[in-house]
C-alpha cells in the first residue's frame, strides 16, 4: 500500500471549496478546521464532553460550527449537506446504531452528495499497541458490513481504497493521551495495565528522525454517493 497522509487523502478525494460538510464524530475539531481552511462550510458533530471542550476552545478558521450530537441522530435538515464525513468514527458508534448513522447521512445529504468513511484497519503495530485497552476487531468489522449494506439507504458505493498513514507520537504520554481522548473510559484501563502498555509502546513504536516515535497505520476509505432524485 502507498504511504499517504490522512489529511491529504480527504482533501484530494472530496471537493471542499464552498461545500457544506458534516463531520460526524469530529473530536477536537482538527479535521473540521482543516476542511474549513480548504473552503468548506463545516458542521462538526461530537458527543464527548472532553472533545467538545477542546473543539470549542480552538480558534476558528472560518464559519465552522461545533455542536453536540450523535451520528444516529444528526442535528441537520434533510438534503442540506454536500458531504458527510466519518473519519475514524463509524466504528465508535454502537453497532446497533451504525446502520441508522448511514441512514441519517443519506437523509441530510443532497441528491448526488457523498459519504466519506475512513476507518483504521484492524492490524499493524498501532493496533497491537492499543489492543489490550480496546480490541476493536469486531466493531471495525461491523462498520465495514454496515458500509457494504448502505445501498438499502440509497447510498451507492463508488470506490474503496487503502493506504498507510504514518502516525506521529511524541512519547508514551502522548500515545496514552491520544487513545483516551476518544474514550475517557479507557483511562482506568491504562492505569490498570500501565506496565504492559509501556512495554508494548517500547516494542512496537518506531523511533523517528528528529525525535518522537511513529506507527504505520493501514487505512481504508469507502466513498458512497446518494442516489440522484
Amino acid at each position: 500500500m502507498d504511504k499517504r497522509r490522512n489529511t491529504d487523502v480527504i482533501v484530494e478525494t472530496l471537493a471542499l471549496e464552498g461545500k457544506r460538510v458534516i463531520d460526524v464524530g469530529c473530536g477536537d475539531g482538527a479535521l473540521a478546521r482543516l476542511m474549513a481552511r480548504f473552503g468548506a462550510h463545516v458542521l462538526g458533530v461530537e458527543c464527548s464532553p472532553r472533545q467538545l471542550a477542546k473543539a470549542r476552545a480552538a480558534e476558528r478558521i472560518a464559519d465552522e460550527e461545533i455542536v453536540e450530537g450523535v451520528g444516529q441522530a444528526l442535528p441537520a435538515d434533510n438534503d442540506s449537506a454536500d458531504s458527510v464525513v466519518f473519519f475514524n468514527s463509524l466504528h465508535h458508534i454502537p453497532i446497533a446504531f451504525q446502520a441508522k448513522a448511514l441512514a441519517e447521512a443519506a437523509r441530510v445529504l443532497k441528491p448526488g452528495g457523498e459519504v466519506y468513511v475512513s476507518e483504521p484497519l484492524p492490524y499493524g503495530a498501532f493496533f497491537e499497541a492499543v489492543r489490550p485497552i480496546d480490541d476493536e476487531t469486531w466493531v471495525r468489522g461491523a462498520a465495514l458490513a454496515t458500509i457494504k449494506a448502505a445501498w438499502v439507504h440509497g447510498l451507492e458505493e463508488i470506490s474503496e481504497f487503502s493506504y498507510i498513514h504514518t502516525l506521529q507520537i511524541r512519547d508514551y504520554e502522548g500515545f496514552r493521551d491520544k487513545i483516551i481522548s476518544a474514550n475517557a473510559e479507557r483511562e482506568a484501563k491504562f492505569d490498570e495495565l500501565d506496565a504492559e502498555m509501556r512495554e508494548r509502546f517500547a516494542r512496537l513504536a518506531t523511533p523517528a528522525e528528529g525525535g518522537g516515535f511513529v506507527f504505520e497505520q493501514p487505512m481504508r476509505v469507502n466513498l458512497l454517493r446518494k442516489e440522484e432524485a
